[in-house]
């Protein structure tokens, strides 16, 4: 029997890695094996990390006259027993087996600029009061300008434009505030 040592093919489509084996030479490619001796993954991202072979089976195969393919014969030559490229293979593989550094990315390009406050910020209570007041103006506002826009985006159909306007009732003027309020926060204090 003729045994050949060649790889075989194996992973998955657009991923692919080979096992290098010893097989018998009219066997498929990915067919049977005798025995494995090695493997080669072409997508580690270091060239002599790449290949790894059972150096001492392989110097077996070959004794007994196995014959190697083009490809796995210049991986015995460079990784086998007395490979050329057995010191970059092992340092190669030490560097594989430490952590990555990820480099400092650095001060960002560009950092918009909050926007400043405008008036410097007033105590809890006045906010509250504040808020209060602002609230109660615009509901009175609001109350206000309803009959209004009522009364000008409807003008009667049977009267003319100028006597609709004359019709509408006579806008509400906000009345002043109450002086309930300052009651209430004298009676707060006492």
């Amino acid at each position: 029997m003729a045994v050949a040592i060649r790889m075989k093919r194996m992973g998955r489509t657009h991923r692919e890695f080979y096992r290098i084996c010893a097989t018998d030479r009219r066997s498929p490619r990915d067919g049977r094996v005798i025995e494995e001796l090695g493997t080669y993954d072409p997508h580690v991202s270091e060239t002599d990390a790449r290949c790894s072979l059972n150096a001492e089976r392989v110097d077996y195969w070959l004794s007994v006259g196995a014959q190697p393919s083009d490809a796995v014969r210049v991986l015995i030559k460079k990784y086998g027993t007395n490979g050329t490229h057995l010191k970059e293979m092992e340092e190669a593989r030490e560097r594989l087996k430490m952590p990555r550094q990820i480099p400092d990315v650095g001060p960002p390009a560009f950092v918009p600029k909050e926007p400043e406050p405008e008036a410097p910020p007033a105590a809890e209570g006045e906010k509250a009061e504040q808020a209060e007041a602002a609230s109660t103006e615009q509901a009175e506002t609001a109350t206000a300008e309803q009959p209004e826009a009522a009364s000008e985006s409807k003008p009667t159909e049977d009267a003319p434009a100028g006597e609709a306007a004359a019709e509408a009732p006579p806008a509400e003027e906000p009345a002043p505030e109450p002086a309930s309020e300052a009651t209430a926060e004298e009676a707060k204090s006492e």
